[in-house]
């Protein structure tokens, strides 16, 4: 009984078409270079799930199932899928993919990609959440595997679309360093490791034996330049061929350029602020007025965290701060994706009652904090963290805000070393449970919830919440389920949701680019113009 899943139920998120060739171009070169702002942290498919190293990762390896531009799923190294019992699946794999290294691709693969996934050491935020429900691995033959589910769980080929394949006989005992060194780089993907430089740059080559067709390039140059400005001259300069995350001020300037063009789209990413919930009492890098530690963590109140929630104006950082490129948010999902609650609206500015709920919760002058925030790697997010800071100010929090490049912030994030962080989260999926389990879910090594939860909120009932919507098989009452732990999460303030954004790329004019509501950049989506 295949399940189907229609996770979008609105035109408007067809976005922006794939624009087309704007200018006849001549025979050209077979060369691509891209530039992105945050940083690809690791080659290893497992180790971060961030979108820099999701991107790049998918040059190399594949997936059981993938996630089209618009978010649907589609079959990648599984031709098909079926849930043959109610706890369990049957994927049937493609037959003749090879490896890189010209080894048969098979189901014993799958079986130690399954096994290697939620074992990852020293990983920041990994992948553990989407192989969490399978409990038994079942190899049926070379091209058919079995993964056996305690209970029904019709979200498992969704899941594992988050999950590269690599294989036993390259990953068998390979380090995160072996992934990063390019030895373990062996995957089923469209291009070959050439070399990487950590914070840089990547390089590859095309692989000639892809399943899904010889590639468009015959090599690209991936770099990371974290600068808007540097990126922005690099596509105008023609040093690069596409950007991502073009700024919001340079918007303008270049729509009106004949050396580019622009491709945006509606986007799955909500920009978000997530108070530190692990300490209970001497909050880090939060003080009384008088600069001296707090007995208790005032971010454990509902009510404070209610209370900076509407201390925000969203209006006027979607218009001001954001150019007109975003739009307020209320919850993690925009309007239109399946399980997104029209219930649930963004918090109306109200300084007063904010000022109110601070009073009641014992903080009538107030206190002190830092907001933490990256500079290079969503748009104007450190812009969008000032602005912040000077609204809680006014009401009566007195923040100050330390930007850190992605590198640096990413890592310190995960340990819990900020009290207030500004974060993004792109719920690839188009659904309500990616957030839920990810960022929202307690964080336990046991049931493999909150792996990317760097706040560690935590909330048993809306654990279970999550729990029994994953394991409804009728779409409609799971998007009911899913609806209401959108409204529970939010009533709660469990994070401050801020504005979603639009995805925007500058692409060298003569190309043709279709872009992902998953804002990933990736050469498989930048075509050669015809001649």
């Amino acid at each position: 009984m295949p399940i189907a899943i229609s996770r979008f139920k609105s035109a408007l998120f067809m976005g922006a078409a794939m624009l087309g060739l704007a200018a006849a171009q001549p025979a050209i070169a077979q060369n691509l270079t891209i530039a992105i702002g945050g940083s690809v942290t690791s080659l290893d498919p497992h180790f971060y799930n961030a979108s820099p190293n999701n991107s790049i990762a998918s040059h190399f390896f594949d997936k059981l199932a993938e996630f089209d531009a618009r978010a649907q799923l589609v079959p990648q190294l599984a031709v098909s899928w079926t849930a043959v019992e109610p706890t369990v699946w049957e994927f049937k794999l493609r037959p003749g993919v090879k490896w890189h290294d010209g080894r048969d691709f098979t189901a014993d693969d799958v079986a130690f990609t399954i096994e290697r996934t939620p074992n990852v050491p020293n990983s920041p935020g990994g992948f553990s959440a989407f192989v969490r429900a399978v409990q038994k691995v079942e190899i049926i033959d070379p091209l058919t595997i079995r993964f056996h589910t305690p209970s029904p769980y019709p979200m498992l080929p969704t899941d594992f679309a988050s999950v590269a394949i690599i294989s036993r006989h390259a990953g068998q005992n390979a380090a995160t360093e072996d992934y990063n060194s390019g030895k373990a780089v062996i995957g089923t993907g469209p291009y070959r490791f050439s070399a990487y430089n950590p914070g840089t740059r990547t390089q590859m080559t095309r692989n000639d034996a892809y399943w899904g067709g010889k590639p468009s390039w015959a090599t690209v140059d991936y770099r990371v330049i974290s600068s808007p400005p540097a990126r922005t001259a690099a596509v105008l300069s023609g040093d690069v061929d596409i950007i991502d995350t073009v700024p919001s001020s340079d918007i303008p300037q270049l729509s009106k350029e004949s050396r580019v063009q622009l491709t945006s789209i509606q986007g799955l990413r909500v920009i978000y602020l997530a108070p530190d919930r692990s300490r209970t009492a001497n909050p880090i890098f939060v003080t009384d007025n008088a600069g001296k530690p707090l007995a208790t963590n005032p971010f454990n109140d509902q009510r404070v965290r209610r209370a900076l929630s509407m201390a925000i104006s969203r209006e006027g950082l979607a218009e001001r701060v954001m150019e007109g490129t975003a739009k307020p948010a209320g919850q993690w999902l925009p309007p239109g994706a399946y399980s997104y609650n029209d219930a649930v609206k963004p918090l109306a500015l109200d300084i007063e009652g904010a000022k109110k709920l601070l009073a009641e919760a014992g903080f009538p002058q107030g206190f002190k904090m830092t907001l933490h925030t990256p500079n290079d790697r969503y748009p104007n997010d450190s812009k969008t963290a000032q602005a912040v800071a000077q609204m809680w100010t006014r009401a009566g929090v007195q923040t100050t805000v330390e930007a850190l490049p992605w590198s640096a912030y990413s890592v310190r994030s995960n340990r819990q070393e900020f009290g207030m962080r500004l974060v993004g989260w792109g719920s690839a999926t188009g659904e309500a449970s990616y957030a839920l389990v990810n960022i929202l879910g307690t964080y336990s090594n046991e049931t493999r919830f909150g792996a990317n939860n760097a706040g560690r909120y935590s909330n048993p009932t809306l654990d279970a919440l999550t729990v029994k919507a994953l394991g409804t098989l009728d779409n409609d009452a799971r998007e009911k389920l899913l609806q209401e732990a959108v409204k529970m999460a939010m009533d709660d303030a469990a994070v401050i949701p801020l504005h979603q954004l639009v995805n925007t790329w500058a692409v060298r004019r003569g190309l043709m680019h279709d872009p992902r509501m998953d804002e990933r950049t990736r050469a498989m989506d930048v075509k050669p113009g015809q001649s």
